[in-house]
Formats: structure tokens, C-alpha cells, sequence
């Protein structure tokens, strides 16, 4: 008997791979997700989502592109980290532009022009969703910004999303790059989850994998699974799919605390978790 068939699973609930189908709208996550759509709509030209790692930007802008592909022509650059010849080329590969290997600069401009003119002529918009924007180089940046100066006189051509760690806000406050950080319309920080999203993720996650018994995670299993991921959605899944295997090796039907602590003990990102008997300090009185 395997993982899956034990807990009456037909797929991974906790993989960290991201995949739509499992994405659950915490607070922080629906208001991004809010923010982006209301400001893609308005026609604005920069939106910018940060967040710290592990707390589901990759998985949230794969859920706006797929959202957007109803309405918008999306283009999508996993990795920009590279120099502005190659990031244009990327998008005039996203973009279906036909271009040479050996095309310049000013000629893969262009083609990617030409191209968002056309699809304005047929009242096609066009995002541009760009992950671990924190890595591209100051130059690369530039030369996104001047993409966008396209416009007609209700809209832009080309409408950019940047997701990327709060690196990306140092990264943005060098002068050389001013102009770009003036065109930041709309922007939001994804929060981490707290006790009572943790529990509505795993119990979410559990569901789209499968899951019909009764609870899996006791509660005393979730509130650790909480305070050893500081509520990151990244951490929560490693930790609850260690944890699961933990019951499963014991063959076990629900996970408890003591899963989650091993869990968390063999996780090197999970910092030393302080024992349950530990006696909490208390502030003390001042002298009378």
C-alpha cells in the first residue's frame, strides 16, 4: 500500500510544484489577486507583487495567466535574469513574433512593436507577467520600461507585471530607473497565512487531492504546522507532506503533533521549535 491509496489520495496534496488547480485564496493572496485584475482591466502599465520566499508568487501569477488567457494575449518569462537582447527575444517568442537567432536589438524592438500594434488594432490587450523580477539587471529593467511606451490614448500596448522578492524594491530605488518606479501604479506585499488559514489551506489542498474521511490533521498538528512555517504556504507543504509520511510509516489514519515536530526537526529552512512544556516567560513586575 502506497502513500496515496493509504490516506485515500488521487494525487500529492503538498507538492511544492506549482499547480492552479490547488491555489487557495488566503487574505493576502485574493487582494493581490484582486489588485492585479481591477488594475490589468484599467490599463495600467507596471504592477508589482513582492513577497518573501515560499509565499506563493510563482503560484499566484500562473493563476492570473490563467485567468487572463480569457480576456488578454499573456506573455510569460520565467527567469529574467538575462541581458536585454535575450529578454527580448523571450518575449518575441511568447509573443509569437517571427525573428531570426541573430536579429538586433533595434530590430527584435520592432517586430515586438509591430506585433502589439497589431493585436491593438484588434482590441487584443497583451500582459507581460514576469517572475523573479529581483535578479534582472538594471539595464534589462530599462529596456522593459521602454517597451511600454507604447499607447494609444485610452490604454498601453503592453501592460508589465513584475513578481519578485522585497529585493526587487532595493532594486528599483536606484536612480537610473526612476522613471520605471514612477510608473508603479498598483503594487502589493503577500503576507504569510495565520493559524486559521493554515488549517483552511491544508484542509483545502487535502480536498482537491481527494481527501473525503474525516479530519487528517489533528489539531494540535495544525497549530504546530503553523507556528514551524510561520504560516509560509512553501514550508507548509514541505512540512505537512513529511508529516503525512511520518503517520503513513506508522500506519496511521491521522497525522499528530508528534509527525509535524519530526516533520519540522528534519527541515533545515524550519528553525529550533521550542518543546510544548516549555514554561512561557512572563514580563516581570515592577518593583512596588
Amino acid at each position: 500500500m502506497n502513500y496515496l491509496s493509504h490516506f485515500g489520495l488521487r494525487e500529492a496534496p503538498f507538492s511544492i510544484t506549482p499547480d492552479t488547480s490547488f491555489f487557495y485564496a488566503c487574505r493576502s493572496s485574493q487582494a493581490a489577486l484582486n489588485t492585479l485584475l481591477v488594475a490589468l482591466s484599467s490599463g495600467e502599465g507596471f504592477l508589482k507583487i513582492t513577497g518573501e520566499v515560499g509565499t506563493g508568487k510563482t503560484l499566484l501569477c500562473r493563476k492570473l495567466i490563467a485567468i487572463a488567457e480569457e480576456e488578454w494575449i499573456t506573455a510569460y518569462v520565467p527567469n529574467p535574469h538575462m541581458e536585454p537582447r535575450a529578454l527580448l527575444l523571450a518575449i518575441a517568442e511568447e509573443l509569437g513574433v517571427p525573428v531570426d537567432g541573430g536579429v538586433d536589438q533595434h530590430h527584435l524592438m520592432r517586430g515586438i512593436t509591430k506585433a502589439l500594434l497589431d493585436n491593438a488594432r484588434l482590441g487584443k490587450r497583451v500582459v507581460l507577467c514576469m517572475d523573479e523580477a529581483q535578479a534582472m539587471p538594471l539595464e534589462t529593467l530599462e529596456t522593459v520600461r521602454l517597451l511600454t511606451n507604447l499607447e494609444t490614448e485610452k490604454r498601453k500596448l503592453l501592460q508589465v507585471v513584475l513578481f519578485g522578492q522585497p529585493e526587487l524594491d532595493r532594486r528599483l530605488d536606484s536612480e537610473s530607473i526612476r522613471q520605471l518606479r514612477q510608473r508603479i501604479t498598483f503594487q502589493h506585499h503577500l503576507r504569510t497565512m495565520d493559524r486559521d488559514e493554515v488549517a483552511a489551506y491544508v484542509a483545502h489542498r487535502l480536498a482537491i487531492a481527494g481527501y473525503g474521511a474525516g479530519r487528517l490533521f489533528s489539531g494540535g498538528a495544525t497549530r504546530l504546522l503553523h507556528k514551524a512555517s510561520g504560516g509560509m504556504p512553501r514550508l507548509v507543504n514541505i512540512l505537512a507532506h513529511k508529516a503525512m509520511l511520518s503517520a503513513f510509516g506508522e500506519g496511521r489514519q491521522q497525522v499528530e503533533r508528534a509527525d509535524v515536530r519530526a516533520a519540522a526537526e528534519d527541515t533545515p529552512a524550519v528553525g529550533p521549535l521550542r518543546p510544548w512544556w516549555w514554561p512561557r516567560l512572563r514580563p516581570a513586575r515592577a518593583a512596588e
